[in-house]
């Protein structure tokens, strides 16, 4: 359903029960599954028997909450502001999230004009503590910043700390970036972010599963993370302490079969403790964009070689490097005694000190040979001849 549009029986008792049912809620998701969400929607509402799988007293709970849900309201207040729920099964939802199962949204309030679905086939989660060091700003932003600019959106749970620095990385570079909130998406949290929750819903997309108005509390937080986890390809964590709770999103992720990556820190560093625990297990090392790409993206996008810088002596035939190797560090050396070294002929080895004179590698000394000082520092360009 779009911001304006009208929704059907089925979307409306979607949004009914978005109202009356806490997210990630498998037993309310299994009745959804089996019956229908009108079905439970009516059932609630009008007092039908209880369903399975609930007490009497968290039925009447459950029961309560419908009394006072009111969809329409709910409706005029998104329109409103600017945001639209998307049911399974429409056009824009993100086929991923079905992976949850039972434990799929009933929907998804989105505030922002791009499309969800299309911007999921190609999301990486960015996540990690809140209370993160410069390191970890600098990480999460750099990190979001390369991805943004090879095409991918970065998604991320709009908190202080490393959600906050990958959201700005994105945004920084004119990129694509997706909030999943907590709390409805009406009402930015927390709310020292309004403006970057607010920038986000004008170049990106801003999502979650309560209705308008609604307030996070701690398990709303926790049981968002499955969505993060799911709607992307891949998570990466960014700092995180042994309890954070961007490790309940990696490990979802690990359960979905998603990619889950970390950024390593300092062994010193309590903060990367988490990280590194996930290192440990089956999380991958990731250090930069590129490298995030090759996980998650298509066939041949790999990341560059890495290795140290080229050396002058590495660009010698192995025969000649042998012959380089056997000289002694200080002093000079006879032919012979090289070439023992070497473990080849006089001859052989007599022939590759000259090649190794004309290229600046050694120099002789009466009837021994030596290093020069270009050879013992083995840095800089490789000599002309002679």
């Amino acid at each position: 359903m779009s911001a304006g549009g009208t929704p059907d029986g089925e979307c409306l008792a979607r949004i009914f029960l978005s109202r009356v049912i806490e997210p990630g809620d498998e037993v309310a998701g299994r009745w959804v599954r089996e019956r229908g969400a009108e079905e439970v929607a009516r059932l609630l509402r009008e007092g039908g028997p209880r369903l399975p799988g609930v007490s009497e007293k968290r039925w009447a709970g459950l029961r309560a909450r419908a009394g006072r849900a009111e969809p329409a309201r709910d409706l005029t207040a998104a329109r409103e502001a600017g945001v639209r729920f998307v049911s399974p099964g429409a056009a824009e939802w993100p086929a991923q999230l079905d992976d949850l199962g039972d434990a799929r949204p009933l929907g998804l309030w989105v505030r922002g004009r791009a499309g969800l679905r299309m911007w999921a086939l190609r999301s990486v989660a960015v996540v990690g503590a809140r209370a993160c060091t410069e390191y970890g700003a600098h990480m999460a932003a750099t990190l979001a910043a390369g991805l943004a600019e090879r095409g991918w959106v970065v998604v991320s749970g709009g908190a202080y700390g490393v959600d906050g620095a990958a959201h700005r990385g994105a945004l920084g570079v004119s990129g694509a970036t997706v909030a999943v909130l907590a709390c409805g998406v009406d009402r930015p949290y927390p709310r020292g972010h309004a403006g970057l929750i607010s920038r986000i819903a004008e170049q990106g997309l801003v999502v979650g599963e309560l209705p308008p108005g609604e307030h996070p509390t701690p398990s709303r937080f926790i049981v968002r993370n499955r969505v993060i986890a799911a709607l992307t390809r891949g998570t990466v964590v960014v700092e995180a302490a042994y309890r954070s709770g961007s490790l309940v999103t990696a490990r979802a992720a690990q359960r979905l079969g998603r990619f889950t990556m970390g950024v390593p820190g300092p062994a010193t560093s309590g903060l990367s403790a988490g990280v590194h625990e996930l290192l440990r297990g089956e999380a991958l090392l990731v250090t930069d964009a590129a490298e995030v790409v090759e996980l998650v993206g298509d066939m041949g996008e790999l990341a560059p070689d890495r290795r140290g810088p080229v050396l002058p002596r590495d660009l010698l035939e192995p025969a000649a490097r042998r012959v380089l190797a056997a000289l002694p560090a200080r002093g000079a050396a006879s032919a012979g005694e090289i070439a023992r070294g070497a473990q080849t002929s006089e001859d052989d080895a007599v022939g590759r000190l000259y090649e190794l004179r004309s290229l600046g590698f050694v120099e002789r000394h009466g009837d021994g040979w030596k290093l020069t000082r270009q050879a013992m520092t083995s840095v800089g360009p490789v000599p002309g001849p002679c």
